[in-house]
């Protein structure tokens, strides 16, 4: 980046910052945002988005977090978008809507629109095993019990593993850190993820390592998206960064949305922390700096709260977005359609909400508790990342909420997530 361009970029972030760092309404706009619009105008309280903002700003205040950005749009029109606190403490750079974040597994839903495109070209049916497509996942063992030097004592698995059962975290597979057993164990030794490394590789991996449990038989978080993106790799015959590019991110103006922060664009994106001994302090990792060999679909993706709302809007308005169709109506309403069997065990509470169900890479609210999910929010369906990003998309009240920090923790600071949204409902004075 030149002089002139850094100059230009720290006048704008000073005049954010000289405006405030609370409710923003209408200054930011580029030909591909969705427009701002007064909260009134979408059936929503000015007032009651001034107290999500200033919830926001206090957990900033309170040195919980660096940074936040929040959005909220209705009927297709954004009413509030908020940026508060630093994207970098040190250097005193604000927060900006701009700003680009590590959004870890809110990758996922991303991933599974990708492959719902390829079944909406009847390249496959939902229930259709996964080795009909990647032969290493045929004829896998289960383990059944603790066996001698790190090996589970093993068992033919009941059926096939299906793609179903990937997209809705029911495949059998774990994640390596999540439950502790032989087979993460071996998923840990294994570096099933590893960066350096490629899709093709985990599978290879993954075809030498039992299933965890039966398939079909409990919802355990795990790699099942990492999975689905070498499946679509093995669909579109073309690496899935490829894919998602040409079928989601530049049919949807989402310039920001990749595997990597190029060079130019290091100084717009927020630090990561992690709270340690009451203060935050700077995970110094720079894996998200260079291009990878690992096209993460369960959590290598960046992006910026606009690219993300308008992802999001895409999905509320039925698939399309300003006349650019990525899917049917009919298909994502399948996303956010309960994929899980009744009875299923959880074996880790991922989901984190009581009350939760879960569709195609997505957690959908069936039943609110009052406490993780306001009682507005039936018909959500919404996930996050580890690095702290949220979103939510509701059909019934015809809401997103979208926001973004960064600070490391597992799922994520809750209670901001929660506070967020639970504002947003809050603030509907004519719900739907």
């Amino acid at each position: 980046m030149n002089r002139q361009s850094l100059n230009g970029t720290f006048v704008r972030h000073a005049m954010l910052l000289a405006v405030g760092l609370a409710l923003s309404i209408g200054a930011y706009a580029s030909e591909r945002d969705l427009a701002i619009v007064e909260p009134a105008a979408v059936g929503m309280s000015a007032e009651g988005l001034d107290e999500l903002g200033a919830a926001m700003q206090g957990f900033v205040d309170r040195g919980e977090l660096a940074g936040v950005v929040t959005v909220v749009a209705r009927h297709g029109k954004i009413a509030h978008f908020g940026t508060f606190g630093m994207q970098d403490i040190a250097s005193g750079v604000p927060m900006a809507k701009d700003t680009i974040f590590r959004i870890y597994s809110m990758t996922k839903p991303i991933a599974g629109v990708a492959l719902m495109t390829f079944y909406e070209e009847g390249r496959f049916e939902l229930d259709d095993p996964v080795a009909e497509f990647i032969p290493e996942f045929a004829d896998l063992k289960v383990a059944n019990a603790p066996g001698p030097d790190g090996q589970p004592v093993v068992e033919d698995a009941n059926h096939p593993m299906t793609i179903r059962e990937l997209v809705s975290h029911t495949a059998g597979l774990t994640y390596g850190f999540f439950s502790r057993s032989q087979v993460d164990t071996l998923y840990m030794r294994a570096n099933v993820l590893d960066r350096n490394s490629t899709l093709k590789d985990m599978v290879a991996k993954l075809g030498g390592i039992p299933l965890r449990q039966q398939p079909g038989s409990a919802w355990h978080y795990s790699v099942a998206v990492d999975v689905q993106g070498y499946l679509v790799e093995v669909l579109a015959g073309k690496p899935f960064d490829e894919v998602l590019k040409e079928r989601i991110f530049d049919p949807l103006g989402m310039k920001d949305t990749g595997f990597w922060i190029k060079p130019e664009d290091e100084p717009r994106t927020a630090t990561m922390y992690q709270q340690r001994g009451g203060a935050l302090t700077v995970n110094p990792s720079r894996e998200y700096f260079t291009k990878p060999a690992f096209f993460s679909g369960g959590g290598g993706l960046v992006s910026t709260a606009m690219d993300y709302t308008r992802f999001a809007e895409m999905m509320l308005n039925g698939g399309e977005l300003e006349g650019v169709r990525i899917l049917k109506p009919e298909t994502v309403k399948l996303m956010h359609t309960n994929q899980l069997p009744d009875g299923i065990d959880f074996i880790n509470p991922m989901i984190g909400n009581p009350g939760n169900t879960f569709g195609i890479d997505v957690a959908i609210v069936a039943a609110p508790d009052g406490e993780s999910d306001h009682p507005l929010a039936k018909g959500e369906y919404w996930w996050y990342g580890a690095g702290g990003t949220w979103f939510g998309v509701n059909p019934v009240q015809d809401l997103i909420v979208v926001g973004m920090i960064q600070k490391f923790g597992v799922p994520g600071p809750k209670e901001v997530r929660v506070t967020s949204k639970r504002l947003a409902y809050e603030a509907i004075t004519d719900p739907g």
